[in-house]
């Protein structure tokens, strides 16, 4: 309509590029690049997403009032190299060894215009504080306390602020490169053998095994006392990241020094045995991460007297931290962005643009993070007929895949709009049931084809939660890290982590009713609420996007059904 103002956010220049488009503060679509190239984590212009995007929501480019792009460049080059070389001439050098990257940051505008042949409004907004508005706005709290911890934005690593009445307030700017808990965690990942920007969450998972009170080989001192050292804390809003532990300061795609390789040893090669000390490093450092920030979060709460929280950021995918949070019950509630990776500040953009054109937006409660790609049935069935595939259309799919499930049967499960987010909530998942134990060793062999030590995910229909889990909220978006009970521990073995967590997501009908649905009729058949929920890809894979790739990757991997809306295909 005529008068409604209608944004994109953008975020590009790092990793997970995406594209979110709102309609006076409504979130109508969001997408990540990586979704259409099939380059996990993709640093490519989001121009696909933003297609897309305009696609979903039914909306022409020329309906836009503005585009908001979750970094601002100039902020960027006068505090990252300009304000560094005046206080410390030595810093000139780094001017010189990042003149390209500096001059994207000016073509910046350029680009977004050619990209997108646009001549409309752009506004340019700080990274963390789109990370702040990305997990505010949505968590429907008036007010709340709100934190962002990730790798770096302009120059912060984080940002600490107050949500009140819709307005957010920097309390805290949090520490600047290179002090950040995202880039460390980084470093620590390249050096037990994973791609950094990717695999920490295998970290977060590995660290479960080790003991963080065991002694380093020949130091005489317990791994959670060399991160001590590592991440030291001056005041109870700052840490630091001591340099002589560290290069990725120094040069590009250079992780840690000389110094911690004296103390840990040589790097593990990415196929090389994983071993005891490997595992100890990694809870080290998960250790100290959830010490600093939880320490951090407290004291803010302390200070500001608010009991909610609002998290965002890569460091807020870390589920485990998130579970530390909540069993400390320093907040009442809390929300984390299910979205908190740098694709999610595409929304906080959207945000932010609609905050200053409408003063009275206010944090309304996001039920639906299906924001992404969709197909129709025809669209389906056209491609199968092209594809000359089998099908049938049983007249109950969710009791027909069901029966499929009780038998232990893998499948892959693609409905609906794609979630916006690294995690498959049930619409873009494979699913199976979770029993026997043995079920996570043959999928994560069979089906993912990734370490065996990586744990999966129990979805519950919400109701039934608290039987299998010692929950204190709602966990509809799988990032929150809980205590199994008894009864799980007994009938979903394959769900439970070797420290006893699980990392849960609870389903309401009003949510997803078609995951509820088949839910429901996995608990008529076998009495369990429960089923298995990993996502819909193997490892190195963005999730499935299209219907075309939910069919190579059941065709290459030992997936039994594919349910594409109500289409099933059954290998033979």
């Amino acid at each position: 309509m005529p008068g409604e103002f209608i944004v994109l956010g953008l975020n590009y220049g790092g990793h997970d590029t995406s594209a979110a488009l709102m309609r006076e503060g409504e979130l109508l679509a969001a997408c990540e690049q990586e979704r259409y190239t099939g380059d996990k984590h993709s640093r490519l212009f989001p121009v696909d997403a933003v297609q897309d995007c305009f696609q979903q929501a039914g909306i022409k480019q020329s309906d836009l009032s503005e585009v908001g792009f979750a970094f601002d460049p100039t902020y960027h080059i006068k505090e990252a190299y300009l304000v560094p070389a005046i206080n410390d001439p030595t810093k000139v050098e780094r001017i010189i060894d990042d003149i390209e990257k500096i001059k994207e940051n000016f073509a910046i505008e350029s680009l977004i215009r050619n990209k997108l042949n646009y001549g409309g409004r752009i506004s340019y907004f700080n990274h963390h504080l789109c990370h702040l508005a990305s997990t505010y706005y949505p968590s429907g709290f008036s007010e709340a306390l709100l934190s962002s911890y990730d790798g770096i934005g302009e120059v912060q690593s984080g940002m600490i602020g107050i949500g009140r009445s819709g307005k957010i307030e920097i309390i805290h700017g949090s520490s600047v490169f290179p002090d950040s808990l995202g880039l460390l965690y980084s470093a620590v990942t390249y050096y037990l053998g994973w791609r950094h920007h990717c695999d920490e969450g295998i970290v977060m998972g590995l660290a479960t095994y080790g003991d963080p009170t065991n002694e380093v080989p020949g130091e005489g001192r317990t791994y959670k006392e060399v991160f001590e050292e590592i991440i030291t804390v001056p005041d109870a809003y700052n840490y630091c990241v001591e340099e002589n532990w560290i290069t990725y300061h120094k040069k590009r795609d250079s992780w840690v020094s000389d110094h911690f390789y004296d103390v840990f040893g040589p790097k593990r090669d990415t196929d090389g045995e994983i071993k005891q000390h490997h595992m100890d490093i990694a809870a080290g450092m998960q250790a100290r991460l959830q010490d600093v920030v939880i320490d951090q979060l407290r004291y803010a709460s302390e200070q500001t007297k608010l009991r909610k929280l609002c998290l965002s950021g890569g460091v807020a995918l870390n589920c485990s931290l998130n579970g530390e949070i909540e069993r400390q019950q320093i907040f009442d509630e809390i929300f984390v962005q299910p979205a908190s990776g740098d694709a999610g500040v595409a929304i906080g953009a959207c945000y932010l643009a609609t905050a200053e054109q409408r003063s009275n937006l206010q944090p309304k409660k996001q039920h639906n993070f299906y924001l992404g790609s969709g197909f129709s049935k025809d669209e389906i069935i056209a491609l199968l007929e092209e594809l000359e595939l089998d099908y049938e259309t049983p007249d109950n799919i969710f009791r027909s895949t069901a029966k499929y499930l009780e038998q232990g049967k893998i499948v892959g499960w693609f409905q609906g709009r794609a979630e916006f987010g690294p995690r498959a909530l049930g619409n873009r998942s494979i699913l199976t049931r979770p029993y026997p134990a043995s079920m996570k060793d043959y999928l994560n062999s069979r089906v993912k084809f990734r370490e065996s030590f990586r744990p999966f995910a129990p979805a519950v229909l919400s109701e039934r939660a608290s039987d299998y889990f010692e929950i204190q909220q709602e966990s509809p978006h799988m990032l929150i890290a809980t205590q199994a009970t008894s009864l799980a521990r007994k009938k979903i073995p394959a769900t439970v982590h070797v420290d006893n967590s699980c990392r849960v997501q609870t389903v309401r009908k009003e949510n997803n009713p078609r995951f509820y649905d088949l839910l429901c009729s996995f608990q008529e058949l076998t009495d369990c609420p429960v089923l298995l929920n990993t996502s819909f890809n193997v490892k190195g894979q963005p999730i499935v996007n299209t219907p075309k790739q939910a069919i190579h990757c059941y065709q290459s991997t030992n997936i039994d059904c594919l349910i594409l809306d109500d289409i099933l295909l059954v290998k033979q």
